[in-house]
């Protein structure tokens, strides 16, 4: 089985979960701000939750299905987040999720994170396109994908049900190729 990476950035460490990240874990996601920002978790969300989510990394990564880190400060290595890639092998695309607890809003520590998961997708996944979505009124997360150089690749009205209410969900996206021609430029 393939050791899960470690990526390192100005600020962040973004490592595999460890089930001793569990009660971080349940307390930044458990926000209700988190739950309503994103498609899967749910509110509230439990210790039991945690655990289960941190069990399944393993077999995601040994299977090259998923990559799910946890994204901690180098300065504390305090939790604030997490970041993945969940992984289509057969296309060699993958789509981009992620969660930043709220006491970590506005820091760019998403974007940060974000970065250096598309170039390890890009760079050592061998990947040719990844792609995000957000729902319409996240717009933190629109600027997220933007600064990143994805672009809008059109809208998903009413794709979701989310709080008994449908969400419009915008979707983004990159090719390597564009990924490579912004990084020999400059981002």
């Amino acid at each position: 089985m393939r050791s899960f990476p470690t990526l390192y950035t100005k600020r962040l460490v973004l490592r595999a979960f460890e089930v001793v990240d569990a009660p971080a874990v349940q307390r930044l996601a458990g926000d209700r701000n988190i739950a309503a920002t994103t498609m899967k978790i749910p509110h509230p969300y439990d210790l039991a939750m945690a655990e289960e989510w941190i069990a399944t990394h393993e077999e995601g990564w040994s299977q090259g299905r998923s990559l799910s880190l946890a994204v901690e400060r180098h300065s504390d290595n305090g939790l604030v987040g997490a970041i993945g890639l969940r992984i289509e092998p057969d296309h060699a695309c993958a789509e981009l999720g992620y969660w930043i607890g709220k006491p970590h809003w506005r820091r760019g520590f998403a974007t940060e994170a974000a970065e250096a998961t598309l170039a390890f997708g890009f760079n050592d996944l061998r990947l040719n396109r990844i792609h995000a979505h957000y729902f319409r009124g996240n717009t933190g997360s629109g600027r997220v994908l933007q600064k990143l150089g994805m672009k809008h690749e059109g809208c998903l009205r009413q794709h979701v049900k989310k709080g008994g209410a449908y969400e419009d969900v915008e979707l983004y996206g990159i090719i390597a190729s564009e990924w490579q021609t912004i990084h020999a430029n400059g981002l």
